[in-house]
């Protein structure tokens, strides 16, 4: 019996599954920036995006085959409830294309894939 917690291979992921792993590791991405000495107020902007499409990405499940278009769906939706109100839809996009080449990471490869089912292990947590 599968356990749906884990993905054992490329065939049983979903974006949703990449996604939720995904936010775990936004959590060291965050740790990192708040230790910066410069202004990093346009990281936490685009972390927030990020952060909003990964969360809608877990609620709404789209299919794998549909992952792409849903993100760039996303991108087309300037007043989208995932975009904070300082995110310009460039921002968005950047997100979108950020979010998208870490889900084909996923798909291709099997450590990027371990790294995230063991929870993005990172220091700067």
């Amino acid at each position: 019996m599968n356990d749906p917690s884990r993905a054992e291979d490329e065939g049983d992921l979903r974006p949703s599954h990449v996604c939720a792993r995904l936010l775990a590791a936004l959590a060291a991405s965050d740790g990192r920036r708040r230790r910066r000495k410069r202004d990093t107020e346009p990281d936490a902007i685009g972390l927030d995006v990020k952060r909003r499409l990964l969360e809608e990405a877990v609620a709404d499940d789209p299919p794998p085959e549909a992952f792409e278009l849903w993100l760039i769906e996303r991108c087309g939706q300037q007043s989208a409830p995932h975009a904070p109100a300082s995110a310009s839809c460039g921002a968005i996009r950047a997100m979108a294309m950020d979010v998208r080449e870490e889900w084909r990471m996923a798909q291709r490869l099997p450590g990027f894939r371990r790294w995230l089912e063991d929870g993005a292990p990172s220091e700067d947590r």
